[in-house]
């Protein structure tokens, strides 16, 4: 298993991931070619993804953005294929955004995780992540 920094568009990098969301949520199935190239081409977003033997297995989102007390880095979107999940890819994309955020100077990174992915959040706790004593607020805009 490979883990690589995506830094450019292809159509087949675009079907595999529309394949890997349905698996990471309900809410969002698909994602259009025009956003997916936005995302390549953010300075402030880092995409990874896990490949095995040539096929995209799982991906992981890293954020970062300079703010007044620092940079701030946010992990978002990770999901592992079924197929490879326990074989070490979500393990191996963290510690690629792990080591991403570090030499960017940031000092920590935040995210968040359903309580119902279970596996996803032994994992966290496994690399080292704690929960924090915070309360998220949401504000939905239409």
């Amino acid at each position: 298993m490979t883990i690589l920094e995506v830094d450019q568009y292809s159509n087949k990098l675009f079907e595999m991931i529309n394949k890997l969301l349905p698996q990471l949520t309900l809410k969002r199935s698909t994602i259009s070619e025009a956003a997916l190239q936005e995302i390549i081409n953010s300075k402030n977003t880092t995409l990874f993804i896990a490949s095995d033997e040539g096929e995209i297995g799982g991906m992981l989102t890293l954020l970062t953005v300079q703010i007044p007390t620092g940079i701030r880095c946010i992990i978002e979107d990770v999901v592992v294929d079924a197929r490879l999940r326990g074989k070490g890819a979500g393990k191996a994309l963290m510690q690629a955004a792990e080591q991403k955020a570090f030499k960017m100077g940031c000092e920590n990174i935040n995210l968040t995780s359903s309580p119902a992915r279970v596996a996803a959040n032994a994992l966290y706790k496994k690399l080292g992540y704690e929960i924090r004593e915070t309360n998220v607020y949401r504000k939905v805009l239409k």
